[in-house]
This record gives structure tokens, sequence and C-alpha cells, in this order.
């Protein structure tokens, strides 16, 4: 009989764009390219992902080395994928990714909340709102910190992604009750002014040297239709979390999570569950490239990252099984190179490997993220007509 894939290792690394789409321009994201930021550095040393394809990708001959010059040195699928749904996030990344188009972007606050909205903010939690407006997580900690400390109020603030965020000292509202305040927030924060995520900013230290703490949590709306994780439940299969994605589908469809507080707690998390057995899809989000090195304009930072990565990818590359696919992407971009700060409208990667999947394959340029759920679906042969995108699974396979 012949073998088929068992389990999929699907890895989201956090905002690795490589080049900005067709519409960035309407998204104030023309010339961005998270990648090439990163290589033009001179600094980035990715030889596994160099092997699997990335710099076979269209458009990253920029890149190409020795290495992979010679075709025949290329031993995964490569490929980049087109966002379909509207907006740039984190929530409406994984989303399409699991096969959910959006056709509307979720709502954003670029002069901050309504007064009603933050009038029963107040009033549901019992506690004053400070700032209410588009900030930096680390400026936002300077300017309203010491406020916060002499009982003015919780630090409310957004950014440009569809996001409320509440900041609070842990000295001063302890993590539980921190947590509380943000799922009365997510309670309100429903139909026009549903946000993508409430999130939990814990901070330390005194001013003005406050700093973030590792107990973020996001408090994310449900997706509005099932996705690849809920058909895959369905049937039985395993669909394992690691790092935010629980946070990010609001729990629905997730048979078992992982929260992790790093890049390397969750790669580490992943090498573990590489060694044990399952049927199903295991699920990652390695955050850091996004939260602390896009955001904060870290080019280095960003670049240490990816090279972290990519060691790590080599030391479990021979781990895998047979019957394994292991797939690599991203969400969206967030170019680390000044001026901006937000996320940035770009093509996402999609390298592919296995012991069942064609070596030096491209997959070309796909029309939507959704492709990715949908080759997941197609692989353990659940029902998927309720997704979007098309499948790879016959370019994918020997």
């Amino acid at each position: 009989m012949k073998k088929r894939i068992e389990r999929v290792f699907l890895i989201v690394l956090d905002s690795v764009g490589v080049g900005e789409l067709p519409d960035a321009a309407c998204y104030g994201d023309e010339g961005s390219n998270t990648l090439k930021t990163c290589f033009e550095s001179g600094l980035l040393k990715v030889p596994i992902m160099e092997k699997l394809g990335l710099f076979q990708i269209d458009g990253l001959e920029y890149a190409r080395s020795d290495v992979s010059d010679g075709k025949q040195n290329i031993i995964g699928s490569y490929g980049k994928m087109n966002e379909k749904s509207a907006g740039k996030d984190t929530t409406i990344g994984h989303w399409e990714i699991s096969g959910v188009v959006s056709k509307r972007p979720l709502p954003t606050y670029p002069r901050g909340f309504p007064p009603h909205v933050i009038a029963e903010f107040e009033e549901k939690t019992g506690y004053k709102a400070l700032c209410n407006l588009p900030y930096s997580g680390t400026e936002v900690l300077k300017d309203y910190g010491e406020r916060h400390m002499l009982g003015e109020g919780l630090i409310v603030y957004t950014s440009a992604d569809s996001v409320f965020q509440v900041a609070a000292h842990e000295e001063i509202v302890s993590i539980e009750e921190l947590y509380r305040v943000c799922e009365i927030a997510r309670n309100l924060l429903v139909g026009e002014h549903g946000v993508g995520r409430v999130i939990a900013r814990p901070f330390e230290g005194s001013a003005p040297n406050f700093q973030r703490t590792a107990r973020r949590k996001d408090f994310s709306i449900a997706p509005p239709h099932d996705t690849v994780l809920n058909l895959l439940q369905e049937k039985g299969f395993a669909t394992i979390g690691v790092g935010k994605i629980e946070d990010i589908f609001s729990g629905s469809g997730i048979s078992k999570s992982v929260h992790t507080k790093s890049n390397q707690s969750g790669m580490l998390e992943t090498k573990k569950f590489i060694g044990k057995d399952f049927s199903g899809l295991c699920f990652v989000n390695l955050v850091d490239f996004d939260m602390l090195y896009g955001h904060r304009n870290d080019v280095l930072g960003y670049v240490k990252a990816l090279n972290e990565f990519d060691e790590w990818l080599g030391e479990v590359t021979f781990k895998f099984r047979e019957t394994d696919l292991l797939l690599i992407t991203a969400d969206h971009g967030c170019d680390p190179a000044p001026p901006g700060t937000d996320h940035t409208r770009e093509y996402i990667p999609i390298l592919a490997y296995g012991a069942m999947i064609k070596e030096n394959n491209n997959l070309g340029i796909r029309g939507s993220f959704a492709d990715i759920g949908k080759t997941i679906a197609d692989i353990f042969d659940v029902n998927s007509e309720i997704l979007e995108g098309e499948s790879m699974l016959t370019d994918l396979l020997r």
C-alpha cells in the first residue's frame, strides 16, 4: 500500500514577508520587503532554508549564492503566496492560512476608540482608561507608565492593526486581573467594533525603564466559520497549537495547546512534538520576528532570529519521519527598515520538505494563503468544500 503523509508540521515565521504585494501601495507599504531588508544587512546566514529553496522563490534572485545557484542542491519545494484577504494582520493572515478569506479588513482606530466604547469599558471593568491612541508598545509605557503607577488607570492603546491593547504593571494589577479585564473587553468588542485581538500587555520595572513581560495574552475574535483545524478535529486528527495559535483561533479547532514565551521555547516545544506519536497537524507560531524586531525596527535582531531558526532547522530536519511534511511560511510582513513600525502588505514564502515531497520544485506564485489549509485538508482526506484556496498536494508529492 502506498504510504500517506501522517503528520504535518506547519511553522509560521511571524511577519517574514518576501516582498510587496501588487496592492501594497493601497496599504502604504509600497517598496516593503522584510526578507530583503534582512539580507541587505550582510549578516543573514540561512543555509538550510536556502537548500529548501528559499532563494529560488520568484523575486528572490538577489540572494542566490553558490549553494542555491546549482539547482541540484535544492531539496524542497518552494513558492510564494498572495494574500487574498483584505488586511495585513496576524489574525487575518492565520485565518487565511487555515482556509478562511476575509473580504473586509477588521476595524482599526487611527484616532483611538470612540468615546462610547471607552465609557463602556470603564463602566464594566471599574478602571479608567489612559491614552486611547495608536502607540508604540514601548513608547506608550514611557509616556503613560508613571501615571498608571499613580493609580490614574489602565493604559489602553491601539496600533495600525485591529487591536485593543491593555497595559498594566504586574505590581499594580495582577496577571489574573489583567486577563479578566481583557476578557470583559473582548466581550464588548463585537459587531461593528469587533477588533481582531484584545491583547493583555503586562509590564514591570520603574520609570523610565519599564519593560514588557512575557505574560502577554491575546484574546482573539473567533473565525467566521470552520477552518481546517475544525475539520481535522471533527475527524479525530490531532490539532496541536504551539505559541499563540490557540489565542489566534480563540481555541476553536485546537485539541492540544502549548503556550510559549519566545522563539526559543517555541522551537523547543516543536522539537518535542517531532519526537512524539500522533496523526494530524502541529501548527506553530514563532512570534519574536514580529513582536521583538519588526515592530521595533531592529534589523540586526531580526537577522539574528532568522539565523537561529535556521540553525535549529538544521538540527531537526533529520528527525522527521518518512511520512512527515514540514511547511514553513509567514502570515504577513513587518519590514524592520525605518521609519515604519507596522505590519507590511507582502507575499509570504512557502517551503515544503519531506521524504515524500518533490525536490527543486517551484510551486510558483499561489493565489491565496488558503492553499495551505486546502492542501492539509487534502492530505488527511477531510471534506474541504467550506475552505477557500486550491490544494497543492499533487504539485508537492513525488
